[in-house]
């Protein structure tokens, strides 16, 4: 239960403590601020707070976009703020100013108070603000959020406040602002009302995420029979997934659900799914005598090595100060002509898009053609996002800071061999040293997995090599404009060797452990992309450590590849790498994201 405390006697007639209630909110009232501040004074610590002007006039959905919102410590509409736990010493500090100066006067020092912060709540919100804690203030749109001072003020607020639903309003802000056209167009025009019927019956995000989950482990399943029926149905199984998540996304907007547990369950989430039912497909395919694991684990390796082109990039220019580029100002023309807009969004293949076309060719065509697409597809995508982004870096001159350098050597994942070679090895001066070192050490790596015979002693020495140009990539801050690259040639150079081995091994059942050995890595790497995305920083180095980084678990499988050359011992130790990999990761981000401080966000970029 929260508090709301009214500032003032309540207007005859108004809703407005109604409307708190409805809201989880229990009302208190208070005849001026020194009341108000006793009042909250007895209110338990660990409980939301909110002041809200009695004469405020405004939709249910205004107020709760201002005081419910779990992602801000502090928050305020017209006549109305709430402060967190975390925010309350500073809304007390306020309100200690406040006394003595009166209801009218402004607070605190070098503080005024605006037509619109004249109000207890908006003065006190100016005097947080001021002091150095953020307060939020929602964009209300067409919503209404006013404190009328006169009868013909109260008039036209409550004649707005008729002429907008403010329901149609909370179902249009349910829906993602920049999702894809397969999302925008096919499965958001009726996904929000699913919203909207789950959030009446009290089910949460995270239960409609699981539900998405376990749908698509079930179409995962029906695809694993190899049967026609069970292609249909995991087509249609698997349509019905993306619906659930999209609705859950939906959901959290929609009732304001956001937490830190649901960010994490529905990112990670996304990734099983897609990775599970191409596992699935695999196992159908080799039923009807089609071995299909190479393609399967193709897919996700350029799955996965796509998005870390995305969070690389991304992190290595989220705080850059520089000017536009031309390449960048040529996007920003481009999206003012609306078709190009989604014909850019649809070209990048994202989840939407790839999950429709995945379903459809599972049900009428087989295994191996939608491997086949899936790879063109998304081969084509990476070449489109990568060339844009490369264009962008080399056309603008930007200063790369510390915490991006930062990120970037997280999302590198050294282990204790490249740590050591970073630390004791040379410095390559240079521009663009980073990212051409890490490839050429990743070049020889890939070129002797393919070109060596399996159990040659050569892929040891170049597993070496590469481990070596790993630590010389990442011993200079990564702040060059290329330097984005390195992580993604990590990624490549660690799951190509793993497939490219397992592949040639021809042994029994060595590119399904190879596919779990992969999923447990690239689930230890998105795990890292999140934490970094929440403010909490990469997983402890022990963990990093313990796994061995990219290079150590490279070397780890180069070396069992040219020890373990007897039937079946090759498959036997790829799957105790991925059993050991994937227990201590999934434990360390389980205990940590359940015992999470990060802030309670939900994901709202662009759809991947």
């Amino acid at each position: 239960m929260s508090t709301a405390i009214l500032t003032g006697a309540p207007v005859p007639g108004s809703s407005l403590a109604d409307d708190l209630r409805s809201l989880g909110f229990d009302v208190q009232v208070a005849a001026d601020v020194t009341e108000a501040a006793r009042l909250l004074s007895a209110v338990p610590a660990d409980r939301r707070v909110a002041l809200v002007d009695p004469r405020f006039v405004g939709h249910v959905h205004a107020l709760r976009l201002g005081l419910t919102d779990p992602r801000f410590p502090a928050a305020t509409v017209p006549g109305a703020l709430t402060a967190q736990p975390e925010a309350r010493p500073a809304l007390a500090r306020a309100m200690s100013d406040a006394e003595p100066s009166g209801a009218g006067a402004p607070i605190g020092p070098g503080t005024t108070a605006t037509a619109t912060d004249r109000t207890v709540p908006g003065r006190l919100a100016v005097a947080m603000d001021a002091e150095g804690t953020p307060v939020q203030r929602p964009e209300l749109g067409s919503l209404v959020a006013a404190v009328p001072v006169d009868d013909s003020s109260r008039a036209a607020a409550e004649g707005a406040l008729a002429g907008v639903d403010d329901e149609a309003v909370r179902l249009r802000s349910a829906v993602k602002a920049h999702d894809g056209f397969f999302t925008t167009f096919f499965i958001s025009p009726y996904s929000r009302y699913i919203a909207r019927w789950c959030a009446r019956r009290g089910l949460t995000p995270n239960q409609v995420t699981t539900a998405s989950l376990l749908t698509a482990l079930i179409a995962a399943g029906s695809a694993a029979t190899g049967t026609r029926g069970g292609y249909i149905a995991a087509g249609l199984l698997l349509l019905f997934s993306f619906v659930l998540d999209c609705t859950d996304g939906q959901l959290a907007r929609y009732s304001l659900q956001y937490s830190t547990m649901g960010a994490w369950l529905d990112a990670t989430f996304d990734r099983a799914k897609e990775y599970a039912y191409y596992a699935g497909l695999a196992l159908g395919a080799a039923r009807g005598g089609d071995d299909v694991w190479a393609l399967a684990l193709g897919a996700m390796v350029l799955q996965a090595c796509r998005h870390v082109i995305d969070f690389s990039f991304n992190e290595a220019n989220h705080d850059a100060v520089a000017n536009s580029s031309p390449t960048a100002a040529l996007s920003d023309r481009l999206d003012s002509v609306g078709w190009t807009v989604w014909l850019r969004r649809m070209i990048v293949l994202p989840i939407g898009e790839r999950w429709a076309m995945i379903a459809v060719l599972t049900a009428v065509t087989t295994p191996r053609t939608v491997f086949y697409a899936l790879l063109i597809g998304c081969a084509f995508a990476a070449c489109y996002t990568t060339a844009g982004r490369l264009l962008r870096s080399l056309t603008r001159k930007a200063e790369r800071t510390d915490r991006a350098a930062r990120a970037l050597a997280d999302l590198a994942d050294s282990g204790p061999v490249a740590q050591i070679v970073a630390a004791r090895g040379p410095r390559i001066p240079g521009a663009w040293s980073a990212p051409v070192i890490a490839f050429v050490g990743a070049g020889a790596l890939i070129a002797a997995a393919l070109q060596q015979p399996f159990g040659s002693r050569q892929m040891i020495f170049a597993a070496v090599f590469y481990a070596i140009c790993s630590g010389i990539a990442v011993a200079r801050p990564l702040k060059g404009a290329l330097d984005w690259l390195v992580p993604p040639i990590f990624r490549a150079a660690e799951y190509c060797t793993i497939l490219v081995l397992a592949a040639r091994s021809e042994v029994p059942g060595a590119l399904p452990a190879a596919f779990g050995l992969v999923s447990a890595v690239a689930y230890h790497h998105y795990d890292t992309v999140y934490r970094i995305r929440g403010g909490t920083g990469a997983p402890p180095q022990w963990l990093v450590r313990a796994i061995g980084g990219h290079e150590g678990r490279t070397l780890v499988v180069a070396v069992l590849a040219a020890v373990l050359t007897e039937h079946s011992a090759f498959t036997v130790a790829l799957t105790a790498l991925a059993v050991a990999v994937a227990l201590v990761v999934l434990v360390e981000s389980i205990r940590f994201w359940v015992s999470s401080g990060a802030p309670a966000v939900h994901d709202e970029g662009e759809p991947a």
